[in-house]
């Protein structure tokens, strides 16, 4: 599937998916954007800007070593970094209520 072929993002999903088929890297999605979502109430409860510095340390840091290291391939975010971003957060919605945590990826 050519990545500039999506029309929505309904249609990037299943690509999205497909280069998360490992389940050690979206294990490693789910611990980067926990740290992100715990660092954007920190910068909340402390009323201190200067800790979003740290959101895209936690978050890419964790995604990215997930595809470099794990998957052996490219972020989707270089092409597609607000579908990704989106889908990152689908991803983590499905793992928070029990789906993607193993290998089948559904």
């Amino acid at each position: 599937m050519q990545t500039a072929d999506f029309k929505n993002f309904e249609e990037f999903w299943p690509y999205y998916l497909s280069e998360h088929r490992n389940v050690l890297n979206r294990r490693l999605h789910f611990v980067g954007t926990t740290l992100v979502n715990l660092i954007l109430l920190g910068a909340i409860a402390a009323l201190d800007a200067r800790w979003l510095l740290a959101c895209p340390v936690a978050g890419y840091g964790f995604a990215w070593a997930g595809h470099f290291l794990v998957e052996k391939n490219r972020p989707a975010t270089f092409r597609h970094p607000l579908w990704s971003l989106r889908g990152d957060y689908r991803m983590y919605r499905y793992m928070l209520s029990g789906r993607l945590w193993g290998p089948a990826t559904s």
